[in-house]
């Protein structure tokens, strides 16, 4: 099995946890996506990575890894996914346009709190994962927590205008893939 020259780059990345999207603004990581997908080189870095127990996956143009979970993974990975839930729950009340390839300043969103009390009430109880008070602190751990994750990029430091990325789309997807029967949906709790 020959793998293309840049898979110890594409495993540096993934294993991080990090995604690989389409639409990034760094060449490199482009130039990544287009070699996972060229023809023949997704199944050959499947297997080789498959091989040492990472799972190469695709979404809707981004790649990322996802390996065998054990118990103690699974209960981490439903709290990230409860605060990935309340983050993108603040972002489409924000707008519900916002998704890969929108493009936003932090200050547009400081604007819209100061009239919008349901987006305040949700940024509010984001405090809880950044230990911020103030709305800016807040919204600025947050959107650090997105660039990191590879969600989101910076993509003019002056302007302080960023872009969601393809990898966005794995959130949205988390949100779709929760089926909620109507009979417990309309329960009232005790």
């Amino acid at each position: 099995m020959i793998v293309p020259p840049q898979t110890a780059e594409i495993f540096k990345i993934l294993s991080k946890g990090l995604f690989i999207s389409s639409n990034s603004s760094d060449k490199n990581i482009k130039t990544l996506y287009n070699i996972i997908e060229e023809e023949d080189n997704f199944d050959i870095l499947s297997q080789y990575f498959q091989s040492i127990d990472f799972i190469l996956n695709k979404g809707h143009h981004y790649f990322y890894f996802s390996r065998p979970e054990t118990k103690v993974d699974l209960e981490n990975k439903i709290e990230a996914a409860f605060r990935w839930i309340d983050i993108l729950d603040f972002f489409k009340t924000y707008d519900h346009a916002f998704t890969s390839g929108y493009r936003f300043q932090s200050s547009e969103i400081l604007v819209k709190l100061k009239v919008d009390t349901e987006l305040e009430t949700k940024l509010e109880a984001l405090k809880r994962y950044t230990e911020k008070e103030n709305h800016a602190d807040i919204l600025d751990k947050v959107l650090k927590k997105l660039i990191d994750e590879s969600f989101l990029e910076l993509e003019n430091p002056i302007s302080q205008q960023y872009k969601v990325l393809d990898a966005f789309r794995y959130l949205e997807q988390i949100i779709l893939t929760i089926n909620i029967p109507e009979e417990i949906e309309n329960e009232i709790p005790e």
